[in-house]
């Protein structure tokens, strides 16, 4: 269990509620507001709202899986980043071919598209 992603779908859910978790096992799901369970975990909410229940496993769980598909989903991304080329290549590029040379350009634009077709965007 990412312990950021976890967070983000309680905020997700509740974006105008403050909490605070503690005792947190990030590989258990259990818990109740503001009571703590057999794994030790407790989430506390604070809102003006009496009505307040608190997020419940299966909202969490819900929101926890789908933040982690968008995540997944976005691994070509996360691979490709330290591949390209150095920005400072690209404005080298365009000041060159600013001048009528485009060749470095080209290169940078080649050097991109190896790291593209190595990590190919799913379908």
């Amino acid at each position: 269990m990412d312990k950021t992603l976890y967070n983000k779908a309680i905020q997700n859910i509740f974006p105008n509620v403050g909490y605070s978790i503690e005792g947190i096992d990030y590989s258990t799901l259990g818990f109740n507001t503001g009571e703590t369970t057999s794994n030790g975990t407790a989430i506390y909410a604070w809102t003006k709202d009496e009505d307040y229940s608190g997020p419940t496993e299966e909202q969490i769980l819900e929101e926890y899986n789908k933040l982690l598909s968008e995540y997944e989903a976005k691994e070509y991304q996360r691979l490709r980043e330290p591949e390209y080329p150095d920005l400072k290549e690209l404005a080298d590029a365009l000041y060159w071919n600013s001048k009528g040379d485009s060749t470095k350009l080209n290169e940078y634009y080649s050097k991109c598209e190896a790291v593209k077709d190595k990590y190919p965007k799913p379908e």
